[in-house]
């Protein structure tokens, strides 16, 4: 067997530098991110995403591979996330019709004066796209934050954040719907609310806990040493008479892992990413794993998402839990930005035990991480640290919808659905005046005949008239139902003066 001394070369200086690297501050770039489902793309076309400031475009090849390219075309640097997934299985530039394949080589430059000069244009490196080390695991599209035949070797050293039970193949695992959200906060304060299970019954009143019974007392125990690459994980205690144990374990750049026990042995795992996109933003992506007892009995899910129900239904609903904090964190950010760069610790006041997890994350981020995200060069980090008006907040449709295949097609269904049933409540109703109609003409004749001078406005309409007219209504209130269910997908508005 003949072995590459060169490759092997580059290897092992690889593993040296990151391993180097890994004993000193955290490398940000040097990290997997999870930024897509890959059931809810579309692969019929490109879609432009963010990850650290960068501008990034992802799409599938005839192989059914995903790639992930910088999202500007080597030759005018237009955005490549504006072209086409042709049949062919490249990406072409519909600027000037460059073509790419899914290693960014350009195969195709049509303005050259013939085939020849084509291919030595497309030899040249300059023609490559920038490309990024992709991969899917677990339903998701995992993405290396470096470019470069650097980033791949390195790339193949770490393992992305999974969730060990679904690399198990057994009945007792059930894996419940993914969820994916861009969301007008910054990584940061995902993670700082993730840690912090005090808020959950007030801030989420009448979906998880009651904010009046369940605010109570709860200490928070240190059960892994902060480290630079694998974070920290605290134990909350005591925990509901229900409850067993429960954890709270950060594991970065992305995750956060939730596990509650039950007394009787099953487990509910919360399966919580969030990739920092750009300033004051995050893409979160998560999910419930349960995990049955060894009776086989189910433990229960969070909330009403853990019942049975269709994906598309499962987005929908993630909106009622959502935006019941979407508005503390975004102003909190604000509001901390106001501050001109004071240390968090300086600025807040947090006198009790649940804190401790979230103090411990700063101190993270400060001591371990560089004290912020390393944005791309040219992100101006204050750009969308503005406020945002409030309404603005509960827009669903940029941060869903629009690029969940799953939502779309469902939307399509329903707005199907709600057209159908309106139009089914004319006709109905146009039924219903036919028929009181022909019982006036035909009682009228009656009358005539008989010699009757019975007035035609006591006449008391048919049976067949009032099916009808029901039948109008309830249609009516059908159509009514579905187009008002139609607007979740678009929007979702929530004050907590009104959830009582």
């Amino acid at each position: 067997m003949t072995i590459n001394t060169n490759l092997q070369g580059d290897t092992g200086n690889a593993i040296e530098q990151f391993n180097q690297q890994d004993k000193e501050i955290f490398q940000w770039t040097k990290q997997w991110y999870p930024v897509a489902v890959v059931n809810f793309l579309d692969p019929s076309r490109p879609h432009a995403i963010q990850l650290l400031g960068k501008d990034l475009v992802l799409w599938r090849d005839s192989f059914s591979k995903w790639s992930c390219f910088e999202d500007s075309c080597p030759h005018r640097l237009v955005p490549l996330s504006e072209g086409r997934v042709e049949s062919d299985g490249t990406l072409l530039c519909a600027y000037h019709a460059w073509r790419f394949d899914s290693q960014g080589n350009c195969v195709s430059i049509p303005q050259s004066k013939d085939r020849q000069t084509s291919s030595q244009h497309c030899s040249n490196s300059k023609s490559c796209a920038v490309t990024y080390p992709t991969q899917e695991r677990q339903g998701l599209l995992w993405v290396w934050a470096e470019s470069g035949s650097q980033a791949q070797l390195e790339s193949q050293l770490r393992t992305p954040r999974i969730i060990p039970e679904l690399e198990d193949i057994s009945d007792k695992i059930v894996h419940l719907f993914w969820n994916i959200r861009d969301l007008p906060y910054g990584w940061d304060f995902f993670m700082e609310n993730v840690a912090d299970p005090a808020h959950v019954p007030v801030s989420h009143h009448g979906l998880v806990g009651n904010r009046y019974q369940d605010a109570n007392y709860y200490d928070m125990l240190c059960i892994k040493q902060m480290s630079t690459q694998e974070g920290f994980s605290f134990e909350i205690t005591p925990t509901a008479p229900t409850i067993e144990q429960a954890v709270h374990d950060f594991q970065p750049p992305c995750h956060m892992r939730i596990v509650s026990t039950s007394v009787d042995g099953g487990k509910l795992i919360l399966a919580l990413y969030a990739s920092p996109t750009r300033p004051g933003w995050c893409r979160h992506i998560g999910c419930q794993v349960l995990v049955k007892n060894e009776a086989g009995k189910m433990p229960k899910g969070l909330g009403i998402f853990g019942l049975p129900m269709p994906t598309w239904l499962g987005h929908v609903l993630s909106s009622l839990f959502l935006h019941q904090d979407m508005v503390f964190l975004h102003y909190q950010q604000t509001t901390l930005a106001k501050h001109h760069n004071r240390r968090w610790l300086d600025t807040v006041y947090t006198p009790n035990p649940q804190d401790k997890m979230v103090i411990t994350f700063r101190q993270w981020l400060e001591k371990k991480a560089g004290g912020s995200i390393p944005w791309a060069s040219g992100c101006n980090p204050n750009l969308s640290l503005e406020e945002l008006e409030k309404q603005k907040l509960f827009d669903v449709w940029t941060t869903h919808t629009q690029n969940c295949q799953v939502c779309q097609d469902a939307l399509k269904n329903i707005k199907r659905l709600y057209i159908s049933a309106y139009g089914l409540a004319v006709i109905f109703l146009c039924l219903a005046v036919i028929v009181d109609a022909r019982a006036i003409a035909v009682k009228a004749a009656l009358a005539v005949v008989k010699q009757m001078s019975t007035p035609l406005l006591t006449v008391f309409p048919p049976t067949g008239f009032w099916w009808a007219l029901g039948g109008a209504a309830l249609f009516a209130v059908v159509g009514y139902l579905f187009q008002k269910l139609s607007r979740l997908f678009y929007v979702y508005e929530f004050e907590h003066s009104h959830n009582d």
